[in-house]
This record gives C-alpha cells, sequence and structure tokens, in this order.
C-alpha cells in the first residue's frame, strides 16, 4: 500500500466469482453473484457502494440494475464517469469526483473517488458497467480497474 490505495485481492475474488457464476445461465443471475461478491469483500476496503448500470434501451442514459448497499440515481446521462467508460469502452479511475465538474453525477456527495469497467461482449459491444466508489480520494488505481476486469470476465460478464 506505498501509495496510498489498498491491495485488494482480485484473484481470489475472480476464482471466488468464476466457480459461483459457472452454473448461472443468465447476466441477472452473474450480476447478482458479483455485486455480493465484490460487496463482501471490498466494503471494508474503502469501497462504500458499487452496481451496475446498463445502457437504456433508447441509448441515451444508463440504468441501475444491482448495487449494494442501497440505491443510487437511475437513469442517469452518458455525461458523466459510467457513460464516459461506455462510450470509450475502457476502464475510468477518478482520483477526486468533484474535480470533474459538470462531467460528474453526485447521487452521494459524500463519494470522493470512482473506478468504473465497462462490460464487453465478444463482438465489441458495451451492454453496461460497474461502478464502485469510495469516501476516500484516491482510493483506487489501474491495478483495480485491471482486478475488476479479471473480476467481470471470470463472471462470463465480459470479454477480454
Amino acid at each position: 500500500m506505498s501509495d496510498g490505495v489498498p491491495r485488494r485481492d482480485y484473484a481470489g475474488l475472480a476464482a471466488s466469482v468464476g466457480r459461483e457464476a459457472a452454473s448461472l445461465s443468465n447476466r441477472e443471475e452473474r450480476i447478482r453473484v458479483v455485486v455480493r461478491q465484490l460487496w463482501e469483500r471490498l466494503s471494508g476496503e474503502n469501497v462504500d457502494w458499487l452496481g451496475f448500470y446498463e445502457i437504456a434501451p433508447g441509448r441515451d442514459s444508463m440504468l441501475l440494475v444491482c448495487c449494494e448497499p442501497g440505491p443510487a440515481c437511475s437513469p442517469i446521462g452518458l455525461h458523466g464517469v459510467c457513460g464516459r467508460a461506455w462510450l470509450e469502452r475502457r476502464p475510468q479511475v477518478v482520483e477526486d469526483v468533484h474535480a470533474l465538474g459538470e462531467a460528474h453525477i453526485d447521487c452521494d456527495p459524500a463519494n470522493l473517488s470512482e473506478v468504473v469497467v465497462p462490460c464487453m461482449e465478444v463482438s465489441g459491444r458495451c451492454w453496461g458497467v460497474l461502478d464502485l466508489d469510495s469516501r476516500s480520494r484516491g482510493a483506487f488505481s489501474g491495478v483495480d480497474a485491471d482486478g475488476l476486469r479479471r473480476v467481470l470476465e471470470a463472471a462470463g460478464l465480459s470479454s477480454p
């Protein structure tokens, strides 16, 4: 933890999520497994909220589909960090969300940092994103984005 960012056990999470999700046939069940396991393991590690957003049918907003510990904004516009991850099809790590100004959707003013990872289909289409928030500045790094990507892949929710 030399840079202040906790080292989280994503390899263990990916293995555990992969074992549990292997027998599940639909996306909704796999999403619930990922949310539950991530929350059980990361809620004490500077993660204060996490959830999945899917792109809405009109493709002009995103809808919250599953989260912990409680609800957040939904629908949300594509101008925020989640929308940027979806549009650019690459992870977003934000050390200080308040520095984003209008580009931040403020569901909880106590949240200070965020990591968002897109969920990719084999075709290259992005169907949604996994979003984690923290009440600490700089709580996430590229290591988190990569680890979360591996968890999504293990769950069958994203392709490399």
